[in-house]
């Protein structure tokens, strides 16, 4: 079997539960709010389903929900709800210190950097995958990584030495 499989192939159920994980963890890394993250899998879910019959394979499948992701994280901010409410404070427990410390500073990146590193290291995507993702060149793409990187070195300096 190929690689990629025409939409015949896969159900609308086993393509959510395969890609969960993704949009939900960067809509958590977009909006920095589990409650937040929450809605914004819930709308691209339903969006999905609602154009189920586009799409072609996998890769388009991947690539469309990072896209939606991305915008509908990007929507939660500029609603008027969002600029008269103030956020509750939520906690997120790691395993290790280290952790904690490179997701929150990760967090606190400005949103261009955030979704590159995001898609980068905990998605384990290509550069060119993120720029046809995000609707960017490769060349902007290394240039968000590097920049997020540089941000990420310098907030992190002095307690490890592999930063």
């Amino acid at each position: 079997m190929t690689e990629e499989r025409s939409r015949t192939d896969v159900s609308s159920d086993e393509t959510i539960r395969r890609y969960f994980d993704m949009v939900y963890h960067l809509a958590l890394a977009q909006t920095r709010s589990v409650t937040n993250a929450e809605d914004v899998t819930q709308e691209v879910f339903l969006r999905f389903i609602q154009k189920y019959d586009i799409f072609k394979s996998d890769e388009h499948i991947k690539a469309w929900l990072i896209r939606v992701t991305v915008n509908c994280s990007k929507s939660i901010f500029m609603g008027a709800w969002n600029r008269k409410t103030v956020p509750l404070t939520e906690e997120i427990s790691f395993d290790t210190p280290e952790k904690s410390e490179v997701y929150f500073a990760v967090q606190n990146l400005p949103s261009k950097y955030r979704a590159a590193i995001h898609l980068f290291y905990y998605e384990d995507m290509s550069i060119k995958e993120i720029a046809d993702c995000l609707g960017l060149k490769q060349s902007t793409v290394k240039s968000h990584l590097f920049r997020g990187r540089e941000l990420l070195r310098n907030k992190l300096k002095g307690g490890y030495d592999f930063v």
